[in-house]
């Protein structure tokens, strides 16, 4: 008998994407990839890709059709899901008019404006950024002066850092204000004040907390983060604040069916949160999640989505790093040396890159700049990031002009 297929509605390009589909293999069903641009997967040419259903636009009700004749026929649809941020509303409501599991699409749909999930969690007593959403340049220069500078703009329902910028100046809220308006005509853009402090991400699952994870940012005004450390090592008063803010805020989102990400920082009043994104974590925290503990949460979601019961119960308790390649310049990829060095370090799990020699190379000041990891585990969280950091130094990345000219090794 065939296997009932898991159909993911678009997927991540990077990061999980490739992940979730070899998960669903793992677990017995066939993955199938519903998709209005497949050339954006370059996973699809590795064995195990998924089938490939390309359709001309990507919204519910152009899909329900497909997903319904595809349900009648074979072994049957098992579950809806993505692993992309953007069209995770659009799977949980194509989901649920098949009667098929996941969350609440209005609810999913509503946290993803950054400008609500602050009225919201303010209104219920968690403690967020002083903030406005605007719609053009002058309302975000009138808001940044309101607010007090340094303050961050962002995209109300952008992922990934993608034009994510501290500014600390009017001139530098209007130009950037300026870009997104343009990126973006007819989107808001959120102007809130720049919380200090160390940033964190909690991971929920079902609505309860799995683990705290320390990310590491790289260098302002951007807010692109270069690593991770999983299970976060923080005094037990940091763990109660990040926990309690999160549990309070899942539950006045409604998002306690599936994975949750929040990321906060701990300000001198307390965890703010900055981001509460309805899906699994990105940067590769759920394979950190997996190193540490074993907890494999892309398994967990798709079984949960599929309406079995999930186990994301510890099975050990170690310590887990990741470090960031990051693209040094613009220009042609001529090669990363050190790959076998990295490896070869002690505590080193994986080394992964995303760039092949040849690709052409563009610094965007978001995670497209990420281009390689570094994953390292041990027993304690000082080897874990020693372990991921000397890794990491060990790769040289060597980029050149199309000429065939050095530009940079970095």
């Amino acid at each position: 008998m065939s296997p009932r297929e898991l159909m993911f509605i678009e997927s991540n390009t990077s990061g999980t994407g490739r992940l979730f589909v070899l998960a669903a293999r793992r677990l017995g069903f066939a993955p199938v990839l519903v998709t209005a641009r497949p050339e954006r997967y370059a996973f699809l040419a590795d064995a195990g890709a998924p089938e490939v259903v390309v359709v001309p636009r990507v919204d519910e009700d152009s899909l329900y059709p497909l997903v319904r004749d595809r349900d009648r026929r074979g072994a049957g649809v098992a579950g809806i899901t993505s692993s992309s941020e953007y069209f995770i509303a659009t799977a949980a409501a194509l989901a649920a008019r098949m009667g098929l599991p996941g969350p609440d699409a209005v609810a999913v749909r509503a946290a993803r404006d950054k400008g609500w999930q602050r009225r919201v969690l303010a209104d219920g007593g968690v403690a967020v950024p002083a903030f406005h959403a605007v719609q053009s340049a002058r309302d975000a220069v009138r808001a940044a002066r309101e607010t007090g500078f340094p303050v961050v703009l962002k995209p109300v329902a952008g992922s990934g850092s993608v034009g994510v910028r501290a500014c600390a100046s009017a001139d530098e809220v209007e130009a950037h204000a300026a870009a997104l308006f343009a990126a973006s005509p007819g989107e808001r853009v959120l102007v809130e004040s720049l919380v200090q402090g160390p940033e964190f991400s909690v991971e929920v699952f079902n609505g309860r907390v799995v683990g705290i994870t320390r990310k590491h940012l790289g260098h302002p005004p951007a807010f692109v983060e270069a690593g991770h450390d999983y299970p976060a090592a923080v005094p037990d008063d940091v763990a109660r604040a990040l926990t309690a803010a999160v549990i309070r805020g899942t539950e006045l989102l409604r998002l306690g069916w599936g994975p949750l990400h929040w990321e906060l920082r701990m300000s001198e009043g307390g965890a703010v949160p900055m981001e509460v994104n309805p899906r699994l974590a990105g940067g590769f925290i759920p394979e950190l999640v997996r190193h540490a503990q074993g907890i494999d949460l892309i398994c967990e979601t798709l079984r949960l989505v599929a309406g079995e019961s999930p186990r994301p119960a510890p099975r050990h308790h170690r310590h887990a790093s990741i470090r960031f390649l990051f693209v040094p310049g613009d220009g042609r990829l001529a090669g990363v040396d050190g790959v076998a060095q990295a490896r070869a370090h002690p505590g080193v799990a994986e080394v992964a890159l995303y760039r092949a020699p040849g690709d052409e190379l563009r610094v965007h000041g978001d995670f497209r700049d990420r281009m390689g990891h570094v994953i390292a585990c041990a027993g304690t969280p000082a080897h874990a990031c020693l372990a991921a950091e000397r890794g990491r130094a060990a790769l040289r990345v060597r980029v050149e002009d199309p000429a065939g000219v050095a530009l940079e090794v970095g």
